[in-house]
C-alpha cells in the first residue's frame, strides 16, 4: 500500500510519499552501517530512518513492527502500485495541489 501523508512532520524530512511494507518481505541488503535515527518526539510514535552518508530520508526502515513505512523515493526499480490516500490534508500548504 502506498499513501502520501501531509503532516508537518513528515513534509520536513522530504519523504510524504510512503510505502507500507511487511517485515518478512524487506531486506536491507547494503549499507545498513550508514542508517542512523532520529527518535521521535510524542504525540508522534515512529522514529525516522536516514542514510548518514547522503541524507536520503528512509523511513522506519528499522522498525520491529509487523509492517512498517518505507519511504517510496528509495525504491531503485519499479514497485508496481500507485497512491491510495492522502492525510493529513489539512496540514499540506496551499502550493500543493491534490488532482
Amino acid at each position: 500500500m502506498m499513501g502520501t501523508c501531509h503532516c508537518n512532520r513528515c513534509r520536513k524530512v522530504g519523504a510524504s510519499t510512503l510505502v507500507f511494507v511487511k517485515s518478512e518481505s524487506f531486506q536491507i541488503t547494503t549499507g545498513i552501517n550508514n542508517i542512523s535515527t532520529y527518535k521521535a518526539v510524542p504525540p508522534y510514535k515512529y522514529d525516522r530512518c536516514f542514510c548518514s552518508a547522503c541524507g536520503t530520508a528512509l523511513g522506519e526502515v528499522l522498525s520491529k513492527s509487523d509492517s512498517f513505512p518505507v519511504a517510496a523515493n528509495c525504491f531503485d526499480e519499479h514497485i508496481g502500485i500507485e497512491n491510495n490516500f492522502h492525510e493529513f490534508v489539512s496540514e499540506k500548504p496551499d502550493w500543493l495541489k491534490i488532482w
